[in-house]
């Protein structure tokens, strides 16, 4: 979690925020790790996780995260609060995550779909 971007760290993305923002982030990460290399890039706002190029971005907010998906297709599920066509071929799907129960499997095909999008 050592990871600095231009000063920007991953860790000072969870300062002042609940113990439950980091346990959400933490399975998130070890769920995408399962499918090969994944580098953790700290912005200002967001910490993008990457294949060769970004797969999804992470925002935090005080008792949550805001997880951006890419993907090649429109998902439709009640869980997408927004989705954005930035491309002919490339989405980006907007879920709020409140516990580390919903890194579940639904969301985990979902981050697989967008590493090999990002291969």
């Amino acid at each position: 979690m050592s990871s600095v971007t231009n000063g920007f760290t991953v860790k000072s993305h969870f300062e002042n925020k609940d113990a439950s923002v980091q346990k959400i982030y933490d399975g998130l990460l070890k769920s995408a790790k399962k499918f090969g290399p994944v580098n953790e890039a700290p912005k200002k706002t967001s910490i993008h996780l990457m294949n060769q190029t970004a797969f999804a971005g992470v925002a935090t907010r005080k008792c949550a995260l805001v997880l951006t998906i890419k993907s090649d297709r429109k998902l439709l599920s009640p869980r997408i609060h927004k989705s954005e066509q930035t491309s002919a071929n490339r989405f980006h799907h907007e879920v709020k995550l409140t516990s580390p129960a919903e890194v579940d499997a639904e969301l985990v095909q979902w981050l697989k779909d967008a590493y090999a999008l990002s291969a």
